[in-house]
């Protein structure tokens, strides 16, 4: 594989980025356009069809937010289906997601003109939004954080007047407009539903940024939820202070009610900074949609579903031929078709995806694959997906033949691509396959191995013990020797603290090796198993200068191919009932082991205390020495517990005179004594400014 396709996007999206991005794909046509469509088929009812459309969205969000947090990738919906239902499904994923979101994007843009031609009646719409597609795509190729940036102005200055609309329009409200609310057929309603569901589908289009997230567990989740709450509350107020101000025969087919009923509301100035508001809706959308689209190629071009051109990236770390493929394809919609009437089409292909979203999360529980490990689960299952799956097939059937035969058709575009072009190239399968082989078919040992990967780039939780398990862990220090002999010594002392006999230890650990489920790299071994009946992990640290030969089995064959000599052994044992903090426990020592310092660390290691400085995280630990003359000083002669130390912070080991102690409360400190301290990174930082700087 070409260099280039192993380059990751750069991490820079923060929370508020997540939240902007994800409100600006969702508060556009949805309330800017759509109402007046909506009211046209159901009447002030079309209330409720917002509310019942937020309702059908809440499991496709719970499902898309857990596989994102245990799947951070570029391409969203395309990577998830791919690695869940295997790569046919997720080429009619990609390939149909994309072309949906291409669609809103241009519809976004006429919806620019549709409200400047109420002020400018001479423009023409079609050139205007060719114009701003070209300038949002040069936005884009600048990066994600540029975007964010751009996106984050753009969001924060449309909810403020949309909170002004909604705060100034409530009291003008005449409730006798309301009352026909419940008068109109509960199909007409239902179907009006599946019309507005694109509404809030754009809330999910941020998982196609999840590699480029920072701490994507927690800010993609709480990210698309704020997003989520946002478009709600807007969306029922909004379209309840529209019904409420404006006659219900002004509204119906008006396809710019924002701005009407803000005459009602403000008088022709209103009208205006409403406008106003529209434009920026459709530009953050437009803006957003180019940025989250243009990663679809990206991930299906790294799967080589589709050619390699479009995953190269820049040196600012962006796709710039996804960007470029997406832009011309916008700009030969806004010049070949109309997209207001097909953009009504996405929504049917959107449910679709839903529901293969909803069923992926299924297939991955189903599948028992310990390195799933999302960040967030999703409540209620399998119920929540059951519910999800059920009433995205049931809104595309009440919504007529004309989406149907669309879905189908993109369904069918897309198989015929995976047939002709990316059948030969690819050689992977989705989750879907570990189903089959507990029903004794067949195994697809590709995607555990690249969910490992997956946790070793997201690193531990916060609650993930790591730092506690290295610093009360056992070193030993031995010349050099067989793997079996040192295996043998280290089960002698796991013996005393587990509940197996050290014959059984052995055997469980040589079988693993033999087996191949040992990793060696760089000079170090990590042996690992997993026991019932033991509640935290215990840890075994071995160093040979000298070194340990260790034989390197074929997974396959199970037979010895070669002999490699080792400095480092990391023996670990977890408690079987959490599997997924095994790996991710393993995953930070295999990260640990790449930086390039550690070799050095390890090997320069005067004693047992830095030897587990050596594996613990620079961020999480300090090493502080007690003497007069330094702020240290006012510890001496004191008990630990009577030490002053920011709140999560803990003293795990003491060195005096060359003897290792383990501190307790009472454990009175000493001139020339060293101290290890663990904590969070923030805690840390204030343990330096009170004792170092």
């Amino acid at each position: 594989m070409a260099k280039h396709n192993l380059k990751r996007l750069k991490k820079e999206l923060k929370l508020i980025d997540v939240y902007v991005i994800a409100t600006g794909t969702t508060l556009s046509a949805g309330f800017f356009i759509l109402p007046g469509l909506a009211a046209q088929q159901a009447g002030s009812a079309f209330i409720l069809s917002y509310i019942i459309a937020a309702v059908a969205l809440i499991p496709a969000v719970f499902s898309i937010i857990e596989l994102a947090t245990a799947m951070p990738r570029a391409g969203g919906v395309y990577y998830f289906l791919d690695r869940s239902l295997g790569p046919l499904v997720g080429t009619i994923g990609g390939i149909g997601t994309w072309m949906a979101l291409i669609l809103k994007v241009a519809f976004a843009l006429i919806g620019i003109g549709a409200y400047c031609k109420l002020f400018f009646p001479e423009i023409e719409i079609t050139p205007i939004a060719i114009g701003i597609s070209f300038v949002l795509g040069l936005i884009s190729l600048l990066g994600a954080k540029k975007t964010g940036g751009f996106q984050i102005i753009l969001v924060l200055g449309l909810i403020v007047i949309l909170a002004l609309f909604i705060s100034f329009g409530i009291p003008e409200i005449q409730f006798a407009r309301l009352s026909g609310i419940f008068d109109v057929e509960f199909m007409s309603i239902i179907e009006t539903a599946g019309l507005v569901y694109i509404s809030y589908a754009g809330i999910t289009k941020i998982t196609s940024l999840s590699e480029e997230v920072e701490n994507p567990e927690r800010n993609l989740s709480l990210g698309i939820f704020l997003a989520l709450g946002t478009a709600i509350v807007v969306y029922v107020l909004g379209t309840i202070v529209i019904t409420g101000v404006m006659p219900l025969a002004e509204l119906k087919g008006n396809i710019t009610p924002i701005a009407s009923a803000a005459k009602y509301i403000f008088g022709e100035y209103g009208a205006v900074a409403l406008s106003v508001a529209a434009v920026l809706a459709f530009v953050s959308l437009a803006n957003a949609g180019i940025l989250s689209a243009s990663r679809f190629p990206l991930a299906m071009s790294r799967d080589h579903i589709i050619p390699q051109i479009f995953s190269r990236l820049t040196k600012s770390s962006t796709p710039a031929y996804s960007i470029i493929a997406t832009v011309i394809s916008i700009v030969v919609i806004l010049l070949v078709f109309d997209p207001m009437g097909i953009a009504k089409l996405a929504s049917a292909f959107q449910l679709l995806m839903f529901a293969l979203v909803c069923l992926a999360v299924i297939i991955m529980r189903e599948s028992e694959i310990n390195s799933y490990d999302p960040g967030y689960k999703s409540p209620f299952y399998p119920w929540m997906q059951l519910f999800g799956i059920v009433i995205s097939i049931y809104l595309i059937v009440v919504m007529g033949i004309l989406p149907i035969l669309f879905s189908a058709g993109l369904v069918i575009i897309s198989v015929v691509w995976y047939w002709f072009y990316s059948r030969t190239r690819v050689s992977r399968n989705g989750a879907i396959y570990h189903i089959f082989e507990r029903l004794g078919q067949q195994r697809h040992h590709g995607l555990d191995a690249e969910l490992r990967g997956i946790l070793k780039e997201k690193g531990l939780r916060k609650d993930d013990p790591f730092d506690e398990i290295v610093s009360r862990s056992k070193v030993l220090e031995i010349g050099k020797d067989e793997f079996e002999n040192v295996v043998n010594r280290v089960a002698e002392y796991l013996d005393t603290i587990l509940p197996l006999t050290a014959e059984e230890i052995t055997k469980q650990i040589m079988e693993g090796t033999r087996l191949g489920a040992t990793p060696v790299m760089r000079g170090v071994a990590l042996p690992h198993f997993r026991v019932s009946d033991i509640t935290h992990p215990e840890m075994v640290l071995v160093r040979s200068k000298e070194g340990v030969t260790v034989g390197h089995f074929n997974p396959l064959t199970h037979q010895e191919e070669s002999l490699e000599t080792v400095h480092a052994i990391f023996f670990l044992v977890s408690p079987e009932r959490d599997p997924t903090q095994h790996l991710r426990i393993l995953a930070q020592i295999a990260g640990r082991v790449d930086e390039d310092s550690f070799t050095t660390d390890w090997a320069d290691a005067a004693d047992e205390q830095e030897l587990k400085e050596a594996l613990l995280r620079d961020e999480n630990f300090h090493s502080l020495f007690i003497c007069t003359g330094s702020k240290t000083e006012v510890m001496v002669n004191k008990q630990i517990k009577e030490v002053k130390l920011p709140s999560g912070c803990l003293v795990t080991l003491l060195r005096r005179n060359a003897i290792i102690i383990v501190p307790k409360g009472g454990t009175v400190l000493k001139e020339g004594d060293r101290l290890t301290i663990i904590g969070d990174p923030a805690s840390i930082k204030d343990l330096q400014k009170m004792y170092v700087h």
